[in-house]
């Protein structure tokens, strides 16, 4: 299927009203279980029934919901590929941002609100295109399970994870799966633009800490003081100096990046490599090491009672390889007096970036944009791709986007004033069509 002028007009209208509707709709997942993604994923499973797509929504805890559409491929000795988005977005302080954070406004060329960018924006494209096939009878040569995870804000216990444990049979005979965080652009120092494609990304580890301690008076001598034990370990675990990691990946990376710009590769000193990508350096710089950082703080209940226990948080995140020096690493700056428990354990991920997956991506891009340089790259964060690594599905991070050479692209996820350029949008809906249907 080749697009004419009026299906490409109508593919770019779509994409944008469908990525305002979706925005315009609260499904906010504030963490611990709390979450509400049904009128999201009514609204989705609508949008195909439109356009005589079956769909099924899938409840994993009362308003929790991932919604999944089969689309039958021509050529059934073909693996199916997944394509995964997730519907589920973090909070939003109304009070920070210049525009009301679930009202999908257009301003100044871009869609506002949360989620414009993680990942609303992805979720549009694909129904965009979808629709799009569905309304013109094309049909592709590959069987596509097209999917919209919950809770993928959380870890995925109620979305992806949940639906691999309790209905692997969604996926059956899918071998690729495509998502989130990657396929995006970035103009170099040397005004070259490359777009990063995610082969690799961080395990995660979320760790409870627990420092006991001597409960008493405010007004004691206390030498064993829970809350400075808790202080002590989180300062020394915050402060904590990684030794830099260079993942094969990450490899590949900065020795292309020095290709196309014309500077030295050099393992111990990549900050020149680091300016040539500029706001990018934001995002692949927690590429380089494990890290941990501290996000919670809990203890005490009253002014002047020293209590037994205290507790924190930290977010930690693992390069592939490197999980075990992590662990020990956290455990040992912990102490002795402080307890270290898992909350959220899930596994780094780095895939080849090479195939015929990997082809067409690169030719996607490259019918849009002939200049473009297609690169791997790690994510410092996790998709939902995790999930389904475990039923042997290769996951790699492709929401395509044309971006302004200005734009911290970086800081948009769950930052203030979450938005994405209307230009972008409509260059994703178009690219990501090419993808797939040539996957």
């Amino acid at each position: 299927m080749k697009l004419t002028d009026a299906q490409r007009q109508e593919l770019e209208d779509d994409v944008v009203q469908l990525c305002q509707e979706l925005i315009q709709i609260p499904s906010v997942n504030f963490g611990e279980g709390k979450g509400d993604e049904k009128a999201a994923a009514e609204y989705v499973a609508a949008k195909m029934k439109e356009v005589g797509i079956e769909s099924k929504i899938y409840e994993s805890a009362p308003n929790r919901c991932s919604v999944v559409a089969r689309i039958e491929g021509r050529d059934k000795s073909k693996p199916g590929l997944v394509v995964n988005g997730h519907l589920d977005v973090v909070p939003a302080n109304a009070a920070d941002w210049s525009v009301d954070p679930f009202s999908g406004v257009i301003k100044d060329g871009c869609i506002w609100g949360r989620g414009a960018v993680d990942m609303k924006n992805m979720d549009a494209m694909i129904l965009a295109v979808i629709r799009l096939w569905a309304k013109h009878g094309y049909q592709q040569d590959r069987t596509l399970v097209v999917i919209f995870f919950g809770d993928e804000e959380a870890g995925g216990k109620l979305g992806s994870q949940w639906m691999v444990k309790n209905h692997p049979e969604v996926f059956k005979g899918c071998s690729e799966s495509i998502s989130e965080v990657g396929g995006y652009s970035i103009t170099l120092k040397s005004r070259k633009r490359i777009y990063a494609i995610e082969t690799s990304q961080k395990g995660i580890e979320w760790m409870k800490l627990t420092a006991r301690g001597l409960a008493g008076h405010g007004a004691t001598t206390n030498k064993e003081n829970s809350v400075t034990r808790l202080a002590e370990a989180v300062s020394r675990i915050g402060n904590h100096k990684w030794p830099q990691r260079i993942t094969k990946t990450n490899r590949q990376f900065f020795k292309r990046v020095a290709e196309i710009s014309g500077k030295p590769f050099e393992e111990d000193n990549l900050q020149p490599l680091l300016d040539e990508v500029g706001v990018l350096a934001r995002l692949i710089t927690p590429t380089l090491s494990n890290t941990a950082n501290p996000t919670m703080l809990e203890a005490g209940y009253k002014a002047n009672v020293i209590p037994q226990t205290a507790s924190a948080i930290v977010d930690c995140r693992t390069l592939p390889g490197y999980e075990d020096e992590l662990l020990e690493t956290v455990k040992h700056l912990a102490g002795e007096h402080v307890t270290v428990e898992s909350m959220i354990s899930d596994i780094p991920l780095e895939v080849e970036f090479a195939g015929l997956l990997v082809e067409a991506m690169i030719a996607a891009i490259h019918s849009e944009d002939p200049e473009g340089i297609p690169v791997p790259y790690v994510v410092f964060g996790g998709t939902d791709n995790k999930a389904l690594a475990a039923l042997d599905i290769v996951g790699y991070g492709f929401a395509p986007l044309k971006l302004p050479p200005d734009l911290d692209f970086g800081a948009l996820f769950h930052g203030i004033d979450e938005r994405v350029p209307i230009d972008s949008l409509q260059f994703g809906a178009r690219t990501l069509f090419h993808f797939l249907v040539n996957a």
